[in-house]
């Protein structure tokens, strides 16, 4: 019986894969204007929708792997722009897809119709998801080859001619000489239809192409130049290169098996050339680390000790005033990760709470509704709890309604009596806290009569309250709708002409200005240094009230408020500052004691929710008898002022308690402000704007990639008990540091810009690679690689740069790809990667978002401390001047001996000579914690580099380079210092002990 049931369920698929092949007309909702009818069909290969007509032509589609959720029926936002009855509930339905949950919404001739597609695509789904991401990967590679053939084969006659070839080339990036591509079209075209290739054979054609000279080199590296690696040689290369330890002869064969495809070789249990790339561009040879995919720090601590993954405004779509509100962003933020999401709650028609942003123009939605996503979406990708971050402006009666749903909905998951509370106070574990949700907001003082239903609280930390500035509304229903919006238009129009505040890259701006170039200085100096240029690569500038911030977003609005143009010191901190950070300015500033306090009524079944985590104004807090079960609000003008001027206090403030960080009321565009600074004074809740896909967002992506994506990170121990200041020069005396030695050295099919004039038809790109360091201020720098010219598909850059990190458990590491331009440059892609979530040896870097693109590197971790004068090490496999010395733990290929094979391929490797001139460094950067060196921001001249002795080669070559300056520095190799790493199963490393640091 089950079997039958299996066949007639597969009969079924099978008959929704054709129907939505064959194509079906459908209805395709736009807001604010009439439905347009398209022809819509899966493609061939099942791997995307696409419609017809279009003027997106052959970009009118959705990839099945971009597909987040299928909903049947009338749900999404925009179907509730239409009167009830314009459809059957029954022909509709939605598709949300890509990072932004865009919602495809279609209404089809039947239900019938309707449910051919919801079936067929939830299948796509969930066959994907349950791919390894080796499956995952090469189905992927397949799919893109079908697709490139199909976009490339102009006249549809199922085969390739020499021209249309040509053309593809130009579009794919790839500089070769028209003999050589003609040499190789005749070799790949081995069937009876001479002049054109088939599939197969241009399969072929690309393989002889894309043929990669690195890793060919590197192959014969390590078997003494013979055309494959046996489990010998390939046990080596694993163990002195990829640092994995206890490596087996079965192991090895393992790998043979998966990822040989030549069965000869498989037979003989060799790896040959194609086996290695295969194996070299799998998960294997990724440089994320595999554990990092899952849970991997300690989750046991107070919920004080981890940075939170968290969402401002989580309701809008975009900009703050006049983008809609869908309780579909929900749903998204905590899938992507995010552990506290925003709630702003106004009175509604007919007694029911709704959630917009107050004063504007944004649309509304039920409170109802949020919190029903919220309890459907909290623990589907994670158990670890939620907060619920209640902007309360409604009246008692509604807030009674508000705590009568929330009850009534998310029942036990809000129950917390069964949580141990700690022996110290301290809050919960996330580990104790699993499968709860927090609510936080404010919670009726202990003196008011326990049977009152209501009472008076403080209002002064309303987190989010609108500037008067921007305010549409202002409370007046009268104004003219159009009127209003016309004025809300400007008042965007010229925040994008006055804003610094944009997300996108500057390769001109470091990350945190420089630190003083001499000297040590006190942590007041250190803040003075940062104002004079805190902005983030051009698009998170920080605002500040500082007067020597004029260039920054908020001095752009100082004539409209100038009331921030003074400083204001935050009272919790005053009179008792004995720190030497204390400045005269600031105790001078005025104090808010002198204000008077705004209140509001609270009801009290809506106070008797809120258990860990009370909303209390930071002038409260010496009110509050030390408790640890508070969350204070600041805007990130506020924190970036405590920052400057009291470092050390708030990171002691952040060791008792939580604190949230949210943007500035001016960022009306919805941009995102640089989160690195707060988490360097260890603030818990960064709330982000999640709908402003960009830098900020890739960052905050890396930070919390490291721990699975639970939403929780661990922060350093020094964060979380002692004294310490970020912004000092040695923020951690006497420890050990961590030297990066990152050799990058290839990239491969890197595709033009998005925005190119035009597209495909463009130059091909010149591309170089830029790195950045993301940490404390003393870390936090970048440099680039020379430009190649003409070859996005395989450029060969072969050139070190070396990083010096103090603190590496906050440091992100960024790789950028440009496109070189002689009037400035186009951003390609990026990656953006936690420190310790890099693996060492031979990997690849894949540009977040492409299918292909991606950057071959050689990662090298050294321990350091002390004074270190250069390194003389051997002469580099890569380096294109032999007398280029490397850090690379690998053997040089020796002079003079030569491999027939290998001489052939490295004829036809799609690399052509390059034109850009090479940067004037020879030998070793210096080995050095100095500040002033090459891998130190604020540097304004390269570091004097020793030109590298010739050295005879050896496998063990890393060692010996590093022996040189044993005399000078303690310094221990990636040999010894990095963790040694196991195998594991489908070719990925582990490491041995079983336990990840942190």
């Amino acid at each position: 019986m089950a079997t039958s049931s299996k066949w007639k369920f597969s009969f079924f698929v099978e008959k929704c894969m054709s129907s939505m092949q064959t194509g079906t007309q459908m209805v395709k909702l736009r807001g604010g204007s009439k439905g347009l009818v398209r022809y819509f069909f899966l493609d061939e290969h099942k791997s995307c929708i696409r419609w017809r007509p279009s003027r997106k032509n052959e970009r009118a589609k959705i990839s099945i792997d971009s597909i987040r959720e299928v909903c049947e029926g009338k749900q999404s936002e925009i179907f509730q722009r239409y009167a009830d009855g314009s459809f059957d509930p029954n022909c509709c339905f939605s598709i949300y897809y890509g990072e932004h949950m865009e919602s495809l919404d279609l209404v089809s001739g039947t239900s019938e119709e309707a449910r051919t597609w919801i079936t067929g695509l939830k299948y796509l789904m969930a066959g994907i998801s349950d791919e390894d991401s080796l499956a995952k990967r090469q189905r992927t590679r397949d799919q893109w080859l079908k697709q490139t053939f199909s976009e490339a084969d102009k006249n549809g006659d199922g085969s390739l001619s020499i021209s249309e070839v040509l053309q593809l080339l130009h579009k794919l990036n790839v500089n070769l000489p028209r003999q050589r591509v003609k040499q190789m079209f005749k070799e790949a075209d081995t069937d009876d239809n001479q002049g054109t290739l088939g599939f197969d054979e241009f399969c072929s054609f690309y393989k002889m192409m894309s043929t990669r000279r690195d890793l060919y080199l590197l192959m014969l590296t390590y078997s003494n130049h013979k055309d494959y690696l046996d489990s010998e040689d390939l046990t080596r290369f694993l163990e002195n290169e990829q640092k994995m330890t206890k490596v087996t002869k079965e192991h090895c064969l393992e790998i043979v098996a998966k990822f040989e495809p030549c069965p000869e070789n498989q037979t003989l249990g060799v790896l040959g050339i194609d086996g290695f790339t295969n194996y070299m561009r799998s998960p294997a040879g990724d440089i994320f680390n595999p554990e990092h995919h899952e849970v991997n720090q300690d989750m046991t601590q107070p919920l004080c000790n981890y940075f939170i993954a968290s969402s401002h405004n989580t309701y809008l779509m975009g900009d703050q005033l006049m983008s809609q509100s869908r309780v579909d962003m929900y749903s998204w933020v905590l899938q992507a990760g995010c552990r506290c999401v925003e709630v702003d709650c106004w009175d509604g028609p007919d007694g029911e709470p709704i959630v917009h942003h107050g004063y504007t123009l944004t649309s509304k939605i039920l409170f109802k509704d949020v919190i029903e996503t919220i309890n459907k979406y909290a623990f589907v990708k994670n158990p670890y709890p939620v907060i619920l971050s209640i902007e309360n402006h409604c009246s008692v009666p509604q807030q009674k309604k508000m705590a009568q749903y929330l009850v009534e909905i998310l029942d036990e998951k809000l129950d917390v009596s069964s949580i141990s509370v700690m022996e110290s106070g301290l809050l919960p574990s996330p580990e104790a806290l699993k499968g709860k949700i927090l609510v936080k907001g404010k919670k009726l003082p202990t003196n008011i009569d326990e049977n009152a239903e209501e009472g008076d609280v403080s209002d002064e930390d309303s987190a989010d309250e609108m500037e008067d500035d921007y305010k549409l509304m202002n409370g007046d229903t009268s104004m003219n709708r159009k009127h209003v919006e016309n004025v809300a238009k400007k008042k965007l129009d010229s925040l994008m002409k006055e804003s610094q505040i944009r997300d996108r890259e500057d390769p001109d701006s470091f990350t945190l200005a420089a630190l003083p170039p001499s000297g040590k200085p006190s942590e007041k100096a250190a803040g003075k240094g940062r104002g004079e240029d805190s902005t983030d690569t051009g698009d998170e500038a920080i605002p500040s009230a500082n007067k020597k911030l004029a260039k920054s977003f908020m001095g752009s609005f100082s004539k409209r408020k100038k009331k921030s143009s003074k400083l204001k010191k935050v009272s919790s901190f005053e009179d008792t500052d004995t720190d030497q950070e204390s400045s005269g300015s600031a105790s001078r500033a005025p104090s808010h004691h002198s204000r008077r306090k705004k209140t509001m009524k609270l009801s009290r079944a809506l106070s008797d929710l809120v258990k860990y985590t009370k909303s209390v104004a930071m002038q409260e807090l010496e009110t509050q008898g030390g408790t640890s079960w508070l969350v204070s609000s600041l805007s990130e003008t506020k924190a970036q002022q405590l920052l400057q001027q009291r470092p050390t206090h708030l990171v002691r403030f952040n060791q008792r308690q939580l604190s949230r960080i949210y943007p500035s009321p001016y960022r009306v565009d919805s941009s995102n402000f640089n989160p690195q600074p707060f988490w360097n004074a260890g603030c818990h809740l960064v709330a982000l704007n999640y709908q402003s896909e960009g830098r900020v967002l890739q960052m905050n992506r890396a930070k919390f990639y490291s721990n699975g994506n639970c939403g929780y990170v661990l922060k350093p121990e020094c964060m979380c008990e002692g004294s310490f200041s970020p912004m000092l020069e040695d923020p951690r005396p006497g420890q050990m540091r961590k030297q990066l030695v990152l050799k990058l050295i290839s990239g491969q099919q890197l595709p033009k810009p998005k925005d190119s004039m035009l597209g495909d038809r463009g130059e091909i790109i010149d591309p170089f690679v830029e790195v950045e360091i993301i940490g404390l201020p003393v870390d936090c720098c970048k440099e680039q690689t020379r430009v190649v010219d003409d070859n996005g598909f395989n450029p060969m850059w072969e050139e070190t740069l070396v990083f010096t990190v103090q603190m590496p458990e906050i440091t992100l590491v960024r790789f950028l790809v440009w496109d070189h331009d002689p009037i400035g440059q186009d951003f390609i892609g990026q990656r953006t990667i936690a420190f310790n979530s890099m693996m060492p040896g031979y990997r690849h870097v894949y540009l977040e978002g492409m299918e292909e693109a991606s950057i071959f590197v050689h990662v090298a971790l050294n321990d350091i401390t002390g004074k270190a004068r250069p390194a003389s090490g051997i002469k580099g496999l890569f380096h294109r001047n032999p007398k280029q010395a490397s850090l690379d733990s690998h053997a040089a290929v020796l002079r003079g001996r030569k491999a027939a094979f290998g001489a052939h391929l490295l004829r036809r490797t799609a690399s052509a000579p390059t034109k850009g001139q090479p940067k004037a460094k020879r030998g070793f950067p210096e080995i050095s914690i100095d500040t002033k060196d090459c891998s130190s921001e604020g540097a304004s001249e390269e570091c004097e580099l020793e030109e590298a002795p010739d050295a005879h080669p050896s496998r063990d070559a890393a060692s010996a380079a590093v022996a040189d300056t044993a005399t000078a520095a303690t310094v221990t190799a990636v040999t010894g210092a990095a963790r040694s790493w196991e195998h594991g199963t489908d070719g990925q490393l582990q490491p041995d002990n079983g336990k990840v640091q942190n």
